[in-house]
This record gives structure tokens, C-alpha cells and sequence, in this order.
């Protein structure tokens, strides 16, 4: 007798794919797929990390609804409205927040020893009975809808789910402790400690010769970190994985390459959820989603979490005006002790998240519509120690005025040069904010974000870099808005100096320890890669009386030092100089903008203004550590200009 083409394909799956296939024949039967959505769901689910069902309603052939219905007739469930029936306080605390958020359940009512649990995946119930406690292993189940779920959750756990936003990273490895004065303290301990070496030592000029020279060795030490980026540029190897071309379609479903396999099994395309933090961008909101709805990734497997403020109601309202497509909802974070971080935003968003890879767009971004096919591959690559991805930044205003030029400028170097160059000296790489991509499973063993850090993203890499792990650097780019005005400028570059000093802080509390856990390169590294930044920016006005001093303008030094010492020094500016513009030159070249070449020199008049900044920071440190002075987006008609936006470009 002849087989059915329905028939052939579910043989084709046997045996791995038997125990789906009761379902599948009973949504045909139902009526509630035809033959060849099931063929197209059969085919991805092979390869994706998704279930049949959650491919079907991704596509739009199955509702929720309608499968929830079709469950609870099967399997003689009961469908249960949480907004009528809500559940009952004497479950409620069966189980902890984190885990209800993570498998989608929730103890919705205890009748003697009976408890019924409510969940909105019905095609997991399986699975999670085998993860419950063993308490409840017996447990009936009730189906509901999952937004109220999470809604109900969120609600009852509100306050446990907020402290752990606020806390979940430990206190020894957080810079919260400086609510309590311990950045005063250091500051003053410094302070003193200083008064004394120079009281005590019957040298003239002593701290002029100490800050001189101080600035002269930051000097050397970052002049050579752009030498090396320089050298890494002319004799690349193996910095990043190469890009490879990656598209799928209706017709062809994208997968991972066959050659690509875990425990002598294919890879399986994973689950990715985006957290997209906004705050006040009432003005950038409506942009965002539409770039986002350019993603080319499935979307059965994709989850982008807009994370929202409980009291920015403008944010809200903008978003309500907007229709979401099903892969995009919206957490709202409750107010809680008083600071409003983007870091508490990310932790309390994350339990919320239903990915296995974790990643990040700011408010502002427009990324390359196949870069999450990127991520998929790169991460498929990895080594088991490889526990992020970082992307490249780009502008998408490099032309808007003077600032933004001069910003292009400088994130072309740092993103194009300088952290590959500090990949292959095997460094720890201090983290950007977006275009951010990491194993689940590590950004909660390593408790997620500081919440009180307002660089949050540097010191997440340095503590990815204690516990062995590594960043790798993927060519794919996401475009942003640059802040083109100076005073934002300012604001904004003063509190990533703020977090700097406050991550240099933290980690430098134990230096042995420290010293231990990274190993002496990586020390090294942190100390280039923090103290002299910090150093380089507050003390530029001696390195500016220096350059002056090399042009024979008058300097209390130049009667103090010897002819040849002063010929070293003028030397080592001149080579920093020197390296700065082939830096700036090579970075405009690599970013395809030859129209930025003019504006290279007047980048000798953009970093005095990170000097502003960086006084600015260190005022803040001690008055205010937490205060999050947040940058404004939508100021420029390229943020707003949808047509402009597509960034499909690769590094």
C-alpha cells in the first residue's frame, strides 16, 4: 500500500523525532495546520532549539489560544483566566520567583495535599514535571495565558525580585558599599598618604617630578598598547572568526552547518533573547521597532525583552501607541531603594528572559538584520571558556557636525584596533554596552550586572576574565546614534570615567587576589587598561605643559632635568603623537569613511574635552557614585530617519 506524503515525512524523523508525532497527527486532525506547515515545522524543529508548537504560532498558522483550547480538550485540562481567579496566597510561595519565571509556572491553589499548578507552555508540561521538586510531582496542571503569568509573578515577587536586581552580585565584587562613604575614604587615605611622601622627603618639586613623570609612564604604557593594536593591523592573525554568509528562507529554514556538533550531535540553532533597557526615549522608541523588525533570525527562536521603568509612564505610552509583533514584549521594572541604572534594569529583566544567550541593543541601535545568524554561528564555534561575543559599534551620524566626526573617529580605533589588539595579547576586554552577546548559564553564575556600577559593561568583563572566561570578537556591526552635542558629550563620557574609576576601585580592593585570579598578563592588562585611562585623561594638563616644554615654552621642569632628559621626553610625545594619527588613520580606513581623513587633526582639540569629563566623574565618585547621567537619543534626523538605518555592513 502507498504511503501518504504526510506519512513519509514522519517517518523520515524516526525514531528521534517519535514522541512528537501523536501531536503532530492530531493538529492535522484538529484541522489546525495543513500538511505542509507541519512539513516546514518538522524540518526546523530538527535543528532549532524550539518545540513544533512554538515554531507554528511563531509563523502565525497556530494561535496560542487555539493550541491551549486544543490542549486542554486533549488532555482534559483546565483553562483558567488569572485576572478572574488569581492564585490563592497559601501557594502562592511553593516555589521561588526565579524558578516560576524560568519554567513558566506557577502554584495556582493548594486543596488539601492536591496543588494545582498553572502554566502557559502547553507543550512543555513534560518537562517540567521532571524538574519540579519532589514535593510536587504530583501535581495537577491548569493551562493559562503566559503574559498573565509572568504578570502575577512579577506582581507577588515584586519585592524579592527587586532586591535581587539590586544585589545580585556579590557585595566584595560591587562598588555598592560606596553608598556608605568608602570612595570619600580612599580618596582621603590617598590624599594624606601623598602629603605625607612628600613632607617626608627633602625633595624640591618632589610632586611635581612624581605627577610628571607618573604621566609620562601612562604615556609610554598606552602609546604602547596602539603600537601593538598598529603591528596586529599589518600582521593580522586570527583576532576574530571570519564572517560567514548566512540567510535563510521560507524555503529553506536557516540551520548551523552540519560540520557543527556538541557531544557528537548537530548543533541546534539556539534561543535568543534581546534586552533592549529604555529610559525616557520617547523620541527613539517607534525607530527601534521598526529596525528591529528587520532581523532576519527565526522567529520562533527569537525573544526581544523591552525593558522598561514602572514611573517613565512617556516611554510607556509610546510603546503602547506602537502594535508588537509577537517575538517582542515589555518588562517593567519596579521602583525600588532609589537608583534608576541601567544594570538593575538588566538584572531584573533577565529572569524574564527565555533564551540561551543572553544579549543587549541600547535604545538607539540599529544592528545588521543577520546578526543574530552571527551570534548563532560564532557561539557554535566556541570553546566551552568563551562566555561572550562582543560586535562592533558603529555611527550611523559620523557626518552630523564636528563631535560626531570626531566620535566616529575614535570608536573606529578603539572597536576596529584596539580590542582586537587586545585580544591577541589575551587581555581582559572591557565590555561595551550593546552588541553584547553571553551564555545564560554564565551571566548567572557570575550574578549578572553590578547595579550600582554606571559602567556596568567594563566591569562585567573584567569579572568574566577572574573566573577564566573569554570575550571573542565578531564582524558584525550595530549602528547607533552619536552624541553630537557637547555638553551630553561631557555628561555622558563623565559617568563612563566614573565607572571606570569605580571598577578600578572594586577590583583593586584585594590585589593579590586579583593578581591570583587574572594571572600577571591580564594584571598587567587591567592596570593599562584603567589606571593609565584614568590617569591619562585627569592628568592631560602636565602632558600638555610637557608638549610644551618640548617647543621650548617655559616649564619649572625645563631647570630641573637635564638637556638629554628633556630630548627623551620630547621623544616619547612625539612618538605618542605620531602612533595617535596612524591610529585615527588606519581606523578611518578600515571603516570605509576617507570623508572623516580631514577631521583627524582636530581630534587634538576633542579629547580636552574628555579632561572636562573625567574631573566632572571624579567629582561625582565622591558626591554622587550612583548618580546615572543618562544620555538623550533621538536628537538627530539619522535616529529618527528609518530609511537611513539599515546596517547590514560587516566589520
Amino acid at each position: 500500500m502507498a504511503t501518504t506524503p504526510l506519512q513519509q515525512s514522519l517517518q523520515r524523523h524516526q525514531p528521534q523525532d517519535a514522541a512528537r508525532l501523536p501531536l503532530a497527527r492530531a493538529l492535522i486532525e484538529a484541522g489546525l495546520v495543513t500538511p505542509w506547515q507541519l512539513f516546514f515545522a518538522l524540518r526546523c524543529q530538527s535543528s532549532w532549539n524550539a518545540t513544533l508548537t512554538e515554531i507554528l504560532t511563531a509563523q502565525g498558522w497556530v494561535t496560542n489560544a487555539a493550541f491551549h483550547s486544543f490542549k486542554a480538550q486533549s488532555e482534559d485540562l483546565r483553562q483558567v483566566d488569572l485576572t478572574r481567579t488569581p492564585p490563592s496566597a497559601s501557594a502562592a510561595d511553593l516555589l521561588p520567583p526565579a524558578f516560576c519565571l524560568k519554567h513558566n509556572v506557577l502554584p495556582w491553589v493548594k486543596i488539601g495535599d492536591t496543588v494545582i499548578l498553572v502554566t502557559g507552555r502547553a507543550d512543555h508540561l513534560d518537562d517540567l514535571r521532571a524538574v519540579l521538586p519532589a514535593h510536587l510531582r504530583e501535581a495537577l496542571f491548569a493551562l493559562t495565558d503566559a503574559k498573565q503569568l509572568q504578570a502575577h509573578i512579577a506582581l507577588h515577587h515584586r519585592r524579592a525580585l527587586t532586591e535581587a536586581a539590586e544585589s545580585s552580585v556579590p557585595e566584595t565584587e560591587s562598588c555598592r558599599r560606596f553608598a556608605h562613604g568608602a570612595v570619600l575614604r580612599h580618596c582621603l587615605f590617598v590624599c594624606l598618604l601623598l602629603l605625607l611622601v612628600v613632607a617626608a622627603v627633602p625633595v624640591p618639586n618632589l610632586a611635581l617630578h612624581l605627577l610628571t613623570w607618573w604621566t609620562i609612564v601612562t604615556l609610554i604604557a598606552a602609546t604602547s598598547m596602539r603600537i601593538a593594536a598598529l603591528c596586529f593591523h599589518l600582521w593580522p592573525k586570527g583576532g576574530t572568526l571570519p564572517a560567514p554568509t548566512l540567510r535563510w528562507s521560507a524555503a529553506a529554514p536557516f540551520t548551523l552547518p552540519a560540520h557543527l556538533t556538541r557531544n557528537g550531535r548537530r548543533a541546534r540553532l539556539p534561543r535568543i533573547s534581546m534586552m533592549v533597557p529604555l529610559y525616557r526615549e520617547t523620541e527613539i522608541a517607534t525607530a527601534l521597532i521598526r529596525r528591529l523588525t528587520r532581523l532576519t533570525y527565526p522567529r520562533a527562536l527569537l525573544d526581544v525583552v523591552l525593558v522598561l521603568e514602572e514611573k517613565d509612564q512617556l516611554t510607556q505610552a509610546t510603546v503602547a501607541q506602537t502594535r508588537l509583533p509577537r517575538w517582542m514584549r515589555v518588562v517593567e521594572v519596579p521602583t525600588g531603594s532609589g537608583i534608576t541604572t541601567k544594570p538593575r534594569a538588566l538584572n531584573y529583566a533577565l529572569p524574564f528572559c527565555r533564551g540561551e544567550i543572553i544579549g543587549i541593543w541600547d535604545a538607539e541601535d540599529a544592528p545588521a538584520p543577520d546578526q543574530l545568524e552571527q551570534v548563532a554561528y560564532h557561539f557554535a564555534h566556541a570553546a566551552s571558556d568563551v562566555a561572550c561575543l562582543q560586535g562592533v559599534l558603529d555611527y550611523y551620524n559620523p557626518y552630523t557636525n564636528w563631535l560626531s566626526r570626531c566620535f566616529a573617529i575614535e570608536y573606529a580605533a578603539w572597536f576596529r584596533l584596539v580590542l582586537p589588539a587586545l585580544k591577541r595579547l589575551r587581555l581582559p576586554i572591557p565590555l561595551g554596552g550593546t552588541t553584547l552577546f553571553l551564555r545564560r548559564s554564565v551571566i548567572e553564575e557570575v550574578g549578572g550586572w553590578d547595579s550600582h556600577n554606571v559602567t556596568e559593561d567594563a566591569d562585567l568583563g573584567i569579572r568574566l576574565a577572574r573566573r577564566g572566561y573569554c570575550t571573542v570578537l565578531i564582524p558584525t556591526v550595530t549602528k547607533e546614534e552619536a552624541n553630537c552635542h557637547v555638553i551630553p558629550w561631557i555628561r555622558q563620557r563623565s559617568r563612563w570615567l566614573k565607572g571606570y574609576m569605580a571598577t578600578y576601585i572594586v577590583h583593586m580592593r584585594s590585589p593579590l587576589r586579583l593578581w591570583h585570579e587574572l594571572g600577571s598578563r591580564q594584571f598587567l592588562g587591567f592596570q593599562v587598561l584603567f589606571l593609565c585611562t584614568i590617569s591619562q585623561f585627569l592628568l592631560a594638563p602636565f602632558l600638555w605643559l610637557l608638549w610644551g616644554a618640548a617647543f621650548g615654552l617655559p616649564h619649572p621642569l625645563t631647570d630641573i632635568l637635564q638637556r638629554e632628559t628633556l630630548l627623551i621626553l620630547a621623544t616619547t610625545l612625539l612618538l605618542s603623537g605620531t602612533t595617535n594619527g596612524a591610529i585615527w588613520i588606519t581606523a578611518v580606513q578600515k571603516s570605509n569613511r576617507p570623508r572623516l581623513y580631514p577631521w583627524i587633526l582636530s581630534m587634538l582639540l576633542y579629547f580636552p574635552l574628555a579632561t572636562l569629563a573625567a574631573y566632572k566623574g571624579l567629582i561625582e565618585m565622591v558626591l554622587a557614585p550612583f548618580y546615572w547621567d543618562k544620555t538623550s537619543h533621538g536628537k538627530t534626523a539619522e535616529a529618527v530617519d528609518h530609511g537611513t538605518c539599515h546596517a547590514s555592513e560587516t566589520g
